[in-house]
């Protein structure tokens, strides 16, 4: 199991965010995370990246206990995030976000890390199209590709995305969730958390439904997606 998280507790002060919650991530799969505003979703997502502490519970990567290991060094280990808000250093070009998204990495003049380079702009050719842009200036589809392409520059065997596809126009939210899927082809593992559950689900191996904090469902994309408690909370009754 590449990803184990067990009994987490997570609080904002006095506030209770996340609740005894427990899940795993299979390697080489696609999990999601499915809820509402203020369900936990993206806290679940910085506690794994290192960003938010651990009140009680543990996160293992690879078998790996980290919770007492700071988020560069979970980088290294290979877990990268693509954040909700795209957060692109908008002063900064298309090539210089990548270059950022690759900052634990000694290699930059390799031919590894061209590969790299060009992986992304094979997934998102729009990029390569701006690669002298200065990101602020693109549109949030740009935008987005461009977070999640700066998150692969690290190598990651875990992508955590958060809402790749929030404010974006239906055709792109298509294109965005048809990369998902063909960066999972190519080898690395995806952990996302997204508030368009139908495409998720489509699209998941497996899923879990967050509710104030604690997990209320488990079960296959495809099991969720026809789960009639589910599709009348988050699929509008039918996919």
């Amino acid at each position: 199991m590449l990803l184990e998280v067990e009994g987490l507790c997570v609080n904002y002060g006095h506030i209770e965010a996340i609740r005894d919650i427990s899940f795993a991530v299979p390697e080489g799969t696609v999990t999601t995370l499915i809820g509402a505003n203020g369900a936990g979703k993206t806290t679940t997502l910085k506690t794994i990246s290192g960003l938010r502490k651990i009140r009680a519970g543990s996160v293992r990567f690879d078998g790996k206990d980290i919770n007492d290991i700071p988020p560069y060094e979970r980088v290294k280990l290979g877990i990268g995030q693509s954040p909700e808000g795209r957060r692109c250093f908008v002063g900064m070009t298309v090539r210089e976000n990548l270059e950022m998204g690759a900052f634990t990495r000694n290699d930059r003049k390799s031919a590894a890390y061209r590969e790299d380079v060009d992986r992304v702009l094979g997934l998102f050719p729009r990029l390569a199209e701006r690669i002298d842009q200065v990101s602020g200036t693109m549109s949030g589809g740009e935008q987005q590709m461009l977070a999640i392409g700066r998150a692969l520059m690290s190598r990651p065997r875990l992508l955590l995305l958060d809402e790749p596809s929030m404010g974006l126009a239906p055709k792109l939210i298509q294109q965005i969730f048809n990369i998902i899927t063909e960066i999972n082809e190519q080898g690395t593992t995806v952990l996302l958390v997204e508030q368009n559950a139908a495409q998720a689900l489509k699209r998941s191996h497996d899923a879990h439904v967050l509710e104030t904090g604690e997990i209320k469902r488990s079960g296959t994309g495809a099991e969720l997606a026809v789960d009639p408690a589910v599709k009348a909370a988050y699929l509008g009754g039918d996919l």
